[in-house]
């Protein structure tokens, strides 16, 4: 089997040291360099051609946005961040996602041993994941055209229809691409669309950064999940970073309960939790829809939302950016229908006006 080859490029020689003793945990994977800044590093990408590059958000002499806007329009690769936990970070990382980067980890905490077989895990599972991913779903000219065609179809589907807003919940499941293909749903749908309850997998921080951030570009009101918040037509939950997010029923009110119990399928927030809920307590009264990701989170629990009457939408393989949670979800019989990014806001719409 061949090696994915991978680029470390960070202006800190600690840092590039750290993150190659922690990919060559992973026999399948061979640091075949790394680069201080961007400069040295597009001489390397021309002579090792590598997989993959793992990129710092913030460097000297160019700052790993305006090269990953570069290289993206010049020489498009599979690009995994390395992020700060600062505001400014998750804001620059969301930035990095929009211009096609295929994932990020935060910056691994070169002073605590504890926990590094964690990181590891997760830089291991991401750099695996970049090296498969869908690009042109990445690529900067897919992501306008993506952007567009979402409102072309809601406006054929009629998005100011009256919408079935009583008792029925959307539940959306994402991870790997899921920030952006999320984005592309959203924006989409009008202010009386049912509730909307999200998992995506990010760290905690960023969600919050995500939600405010997808706040400011939907019609809907879009926020992170707070324990005991309300679930209300024309208003979207995200599941914090490091907490599960889960539907709650008392009588006729919905609201959701914020825990941080044991990481399920290795994520937490995690979608097998909220799909679980969602099929408990929503039942035939709900929509699921299962987006770009790797692993199986939320394939087991989208079959159980079936099973208790809900509709279901999976994203087709050639609009993720990876195939995975989708596929697995499929496998497993739990979904009624596999569409295009593109074309699940107007399914989803004229399912719930029906």
């Amino acid at each position: 089997m061949k090696k994915i080859r991978v680029l470390n490029v960070d202006d800190s020689a600690l840092m590039r040291q750290v993150l190659a003793s922690l990919l060559a945990k992973d026999s399948d994977i061979e640091v075949i360099g790394s680069a201080p800044d961007p400069y040295v590093a597009r001489e390397k990408i021309k002579a090792l051609n590598p997989d993959v590059i793992t990129l710092d958000v913030e460097m000297p002499r160019m700052d790993g946005i305006t090269f990953l806007e570069k290289l993206m329009r010049g020489h498009p690769m599979p690009v995994v961040m390395v992020s700060s936990l600062t505001e400014s970070g998750c804001q620059t990382t969301l930035r990095a996602l929009e211009l096609g980067a295929v994932d990020f980890i935060t910056k691994p905490k070169i002073d605590l041993r504890e926990g590094m077989d964690e990181v590891a895990q997760d830089l291991i599972a991401k750099v695996k994941a970049a090296a498969c991913a869908n690009l042109k779903r990445t690529s900067l000219g897919d992501r306008s055209k993506a952007s567009a065609q979402p409102s072309q179809a809601s406006g054929r589907n009629g998005s100011q229809a009256m919408i079935k807003t009583t008792d029925t919940i959307i539940a959306i499941g994402s991870s790997t691409g899921g920030t952006e293909a999320v984005k592309d749903v959203l924006e989409v749908l009008p202010p009386n669309t049912p509730p909307v309850l999200i998992t995506q997998h990010m760290p905690e921080r960023f969600t919050k950064t995500w939600a405010d951030r997808m706040n400011g570009l939907c019609r809907i009101s879009v926020k992170e999940a707070e324990d005991g918040d309300s679930v209300l037509p024309g208003h979207a939950l995200v599941a914090p970073g490091g907490y599960h997010m889960a539907l709650v029923r008392s009588g006729a009110r919905y609201t959701v309960q914020i825990n941080q119990d044991p990481p399920v399928n290795r994520h937490r927030p995690s979608v097998d939790v909220l799909f679980a809920s969602v099929a408990r307590y929503a039942g035939a009264n709900a929509v699921g829809v299962i987006l770009t990701g790797m692993g199986n989170d939320g394939a087991k629990e989208m079959l159980a939302m079936k099973q208790a009457g809900a509709y279901t939408i999976a994203q087709d393989e050639a609009s993720c950016v990876v195939f995975g949670m989708p596929k697995e979800a499929i496998k497993l019989g739990g979904v009624d229908r596999v569409l295009p990014l593109n074309d699940i806001a107007a399914a989803l719409l004229a399912h719930v006006s029906r």
